[in-house]
Parts: structure tokens; C-alpha cells; sequence
């Protein structure tokens, strides 16, 4: 099901993951899809400041996770940020305890998921980034199999 559709400026970043951050509520898992600059971990560093995480929000692509403590998820308080972008596939993911982490019970953000497609639950919130300009991102959020 799509839950967004829409084309936005840089300005208007705070308001997109605020209507993002809405969404996530409601899933464990998060993918964030798109071409290298497309804002992935831009969109994530705004998204995590709304959810009241207050230390500073960096790409894990080296450390793969990055865990955050947030003030306003409810009963989940940590966010796993996750980057799959140097792994090879599935079974480097499944030996690194990516997959243990999507079933914690935390909010998961997962940019690369193509990298290891086959762990990544059915019921996880899909978000779509692309950067038609260089003023502009384009975002489409489904949920379930996109």
C-alpha cells in the first residue's frame, strides 16, 4: 500500500520526515532505497532527530549498525541504523547478526536492503528516494513487499 508520493526541496526536509516518522511507528523494519546522494542518510539523520534522538546520526557504512537511543518511540527506545552497502549478499548479513536485529523488537533503518533482500521481513516499510535535481528528492513509501 502506498503511504507517500511526493517531490520536495532540501527546506522542506523537516516536515517530510516529521510525515515519515508517522509512519514508522508502526514497523520494526525500515528500507531505504536509492542511487548513491540520493539522501538516504540525510533523510534518516532528520528522521531521527524527530524521534528524539539527540547524539549525532552518522552513516554505519563501515561499522554496518549504529545504535541511537530515542525519546519518543513509545516503548521502543533504541534505533538500529543499518548499512548493508559493503556486504555481499545474505550470508555475510546472517553472520554479521543483521537479521537478529530485525526481530528485536527496536525500530530498524536500513539503507542498502537490496544487498541482502531475502532476510529482510515481509511486513517492513519501504521508502524510495531519488534526487531528480539537485534542489529536489523524490520519495514513495509502500509498505509490505514493494
Amino acid at each position: 500500500m502506498e503511504l507517500m508520493d511526493k517531490t520536495y526541496d532540501l527546506a522542506a526536509l523537516p516536515e517530510i520526515a516529521a510525515l515519515l516518522a508517522e509512519q514508522v511507528s508502526h514497523f520494526e523494519v525500515v528500507t531505504f532505497e536509492g542511487d548513491l546522494g540520493a539522501g538516504k542518510t540525510t533523510l534518516i539523520k532528520a528522521l531521527c532527530q524527530v524521534l528524539g534522538v539527540t547524539e549525532m546520526v552518522s552513516s554505519p557504512t563501515f561499522a554496518l549498525v549504529n545504535e541511537y537511543e530515542a525519546s519518543q518511540l513509545g516503548n521502543r527506545k533504541k534505533i538500529y541504523h543499518i548499512d548493508l552497502y559493503r556486504l555481499k549478499g545474505e550470508d555475510e548479513a546472517i553472520a554479521a547478526g543483521i537479521e537478529d536485529h530485525f526481530f528485536s523488537g527496536d525500530l530498524c533503518l536500513v539503507e542498502w536492503p537490496a544487498r541482502a533482500a531475502g532476510i529482510i521481513p515481509d511486513n517492513a516499510l519501504h521508502v524510495m528516494l531519488d534526487s531528480p535535481d539537485i534542489d529536489h528528492r523524490h520519495i514513495r513509501v509502500v509498505s509490505g513487499k514493494n
